[in-house]
């Protein structure tokens, strides 16, 4: 059994997170899920969720205040970690090593024991410095992951965008959704002309 930590922190993108908690209990992997302040205030802005709703889809929720949870020491074996959204705030706060909560200092840990981190980056327009530390970040070998939607697959509505997504994160820990509606080429399209 593969086991993730996912962080939520405060930037919009709620429904992306609750979508990759629901797909991840589907394939039985253990969560560890630590939500930020901001993040718990974005949750119930935009799907109405508490924390207390989201833990039936983790195996542990931590304080994001406890730098003594489990997932703040690499001697504690995890598969990677999914920072879904990820602030901007927080982005920098993991470049520059500045773990002053438990989403971070995981990254950190993360980072440091070469273990599968993607950072599902929310802001627009992008400043230089959030690209810096983006760039910064991937170099240290952190998937850099825009959640942004795409239009091959012909998506009818705002569900099948999310669950694309989803589907694409989770591939980066090679895990299969059933949801995924994989790309099958150009074919028909060029027929057609």
């Amino acid at each position: 059994m593969q086991r993730i930590v996912v962080g939520i922190t405060g930037a919009t993108g709620a429904p992306l997170a609750v979508r990759i908690l629901k797909f991840l209990q589907d394939m039985d992997v253990e969560v560890h899920l630590v939500v930020s302040q901001w993040a718990r205030a974005t949750l119930q802005q935009e799907c109405g969720v508490s924390v207390r709703a989201l833990s039936e889809f983790a195996h542990t929720v931590h304080d994001a205040r406890d730098q003594g949870a489990t997932i703040s020491s690499g001697s504690f074996h995890t598969d990677g970690m999914i920072i879904v959204p990820c602030s901007m705030k927080t982005l920098a706060a993991i470049r520059i090593g500045y773990a002053d909560n438990l989403i971070a200092r995981s990254a950190d840990v993360t980072l440091k024991e070469r273990r599968k981190l993607i950072i599902v980056a929310r802001e627009t327009p992008l400043s230089s410095i959030h690209l810096e530390n983006m760039l910064h970040l991937s170099n240290l070998g952190a998937v850099i992951f825009p959640p942004t939607p795409a239009f091959y697959n012909n998506p009818s509505n705002l569900d099948e965008m999310i669950d694309h997504l989803a589907v694409r994160i989770l591939d980066q820990f090679h895990l299969n959704h059933p949801a995924a509606k994989r790309w099958a080429g150009m074919k028909q399209v060029l027929q057609q002309e």
